[in-house]
């Protein structure tokens, strides 16, 4: 059974708000290792959006090695309200923890973070 991973950007102050801070080169660099071992990423409605509206359009060049990464990256975006998803995404609907079993039931890399 594939992993199920977490993972969560906060600041020193228990607050990252995506729109208000610039990462850095390190702080990209961890982000593509983790996007690397995933099989798929998991997202809300409003994380998506967030992520889809800002990794999309034209991003500054230092930024394109992790853009590319979760461009290609398979999505899974857990809403009730959107009608449809794009961006190399799909809807989950219903109920959440039986969706989270069927996703760790499907076969995939499963890359323990100390590979």
């Amino acid at each position: 059974m594939r992993p199920l991973r977490y993972s969560v950007n906060v600041t020193l102050d228990g607050c990252c708000d995506h729109r208000a801070i610039i990462p850095d080169d390190e702080s990209f660099q961890n982000g593509i290792e983790n996007i690397n071992r995933a099989d798929a990423l998991l997202f809300g409605r409003v994380t998506y959006e967030m992520m889809e509206a800002y990794w999309r359009p034209l991003v500054p060049e230092w930024t394109e090695p992790f853009a590319r990464m979760i461009d290609a990256a398979k999505k899974y975006v857990v809403s009730s309200t959107l009608d449809r998803v794009d961006w190399n995404a799909e809807l989950v609907r219903g109920d959440l923890g039986t969706a989270v079993q069927q996703l760790k039931r499907e076969p995939g890399k499963g890359r323990s973070w100390e590979e």
